[in-house]
């Protein structure tokens, strides 16, 4: 008996123990160091940039400014929210003649949670909870005033 019971628990055993083993995601990239080197300042322009280490995902807000490339790469466990474990931003910044004025790398650890949008919707009175909202108007009733006397 216990050995046909062990032989139908292991598999939901392993099937148990398999979702709980991490997931690892890897998004968008970055060039490594050995690919940035091929690229030298104030010579190598957009071109020849994007020949070295390929177009990134994103660009800098003005036309002309920088190249960014971001690499990030997340873990997931289980029913847990996804950890991001490492990002890279590598960026390329470019002067107004087109050429490569700065080369910057940056890690997760440089990182800073900027919101770029942002809607807050007031919740109420602040620092009143229900119960003492109800309680406070007590001492401020006055029956007079239901029946139109003063």
């Amino acid at each position: 008996m216990t050995k046909a019971a062990l032989w139908l628990v292991t598999p939901f055993l392993f099937l148990a123990l398999a979702g709980c083993s991490p997931i690892q995601r890897f998004h968008g990239y970055a060039p490594d160091d050995t690919q940035l080197a091929e690229i030298e300042v104030g010579r190598d322009t957009r071109a020849t940039v994007a020949e070295k280490v390929g177009r990134p995902g994103m660009s800098g807000v003005m036309e002309g400014s920088a190249w960014y490339y971001v690499q990030s790469d997340w873990v997931e466990q289980g029913w847990r929210a996804p950890v991001e474990v490492n990002r890279e931003v590598v960026a390329i910044s470019f002067d107004g003649a087109d050429r490569v004025s700065n080369i910057e790398r940056f890690g997760l650890q440089d990182g800073e949670v900027v919101p770029l949008s942002r809607r807050v919707t007031s919740t109420g009175p602040t620092g009143l909870t229900m119960l003492r909202q109800l309680l406070s108007n007590l001492g401020q009733f006055n029956p007079a005033q239901m029946l139109g006397r003063r």
